[in-house]
């Protein structure tokens, strides 16, 4: 082989490898950012399944994987511009899914930790100290006024959307109890908030300004 030969083949992209199902893709990536709701929809259908399963090895609360699992879409696709297309679109989303299912159990975990009990470090152990309220005034303000948007997003979506999405998020009833609540098919409460997560994601995207 000369070396002209070995540099070029030195210079191969990962992505001269690719499987047929990564360039369909690499297509539907290219439809979405050009914004066909459509390749958006396809991703999601192709996708969804797999990320479910892969989650519930993280997380054990299927409702909280599904919640999960449509968030992590969102975030993928507020940020589609930036994939880089030298790599595989469903390594970057398993990344995207896994970090925040990581970021969600943190969550989870510092909201179940003791106040009271000392925590173990390295340097031996030490008390939690309650922030002071009187600190911290300007994120409080702004929490409040991102508060008071999702809040009034919530209020714009039509009836039969806003109570789904209020009995799920706020009153934090299971599908199956909404289900029950609302004498709705449970396919239905699903489909419903669905797309009212749908909705609010396009609403709170087109007022990311006032936040």
């Amino acid at each position: 082989m000369s070396n002209q030969d070995k540099s070029t083949e030195s210079q191969t992209t990962p992505r001269e490898n690719a499987s047929a199902s990564s360039l369909e893709d690499d297509k539907l990536v290219a439809k979405a950012v050009a914004g066909d709701q459509g390749a958006y929809r396809s991703l999601m259908e192709k996708y969804q399944t797999p990320l479910f399963f892969h989650l519930l090895k993280m997380v054990k609360d299927k409702e909280q994987v599904r919640d999960l699992v449509q968030e992590a879409f969102m975030k993928a696709f507020d940020n589609l511009q930036s994939y880089n297309t030298n790599y595989a679109f469903s390594t970057w989303l398993y990344r995207i899914t896994t970090n925040h299912a990581i970021d969600y159990l943190r969550k989870k975990k510092l909201q179940t930790t003791s106040i009271d009990e000392p925590v173990k470090t390295k340097e031996g152990e030490m008390n939690i100290q309650l922030e002071d309220e009187h600190s911290g005034t300007d994120r409080k303000i702004i929490r409040k006024q991102r508060s008071d948007i999702i809040h009034e997003a919530i209020e714009d979506l039509p009836d039969k959307y806003r109570v789904v999405i209020k009995l799920r998020h706020f009153e934090e009833l299971s599908y199956d109890e909404i289900s029950e609540q609302l004498d709705l098919p449970l396919g239905t409460v699903k489909a419903h908030i669905f797309r009212a997560r749908e909705m609010l994601y396009k609403e709170l995207k087109d007022r990311r300004g006032e936040f």
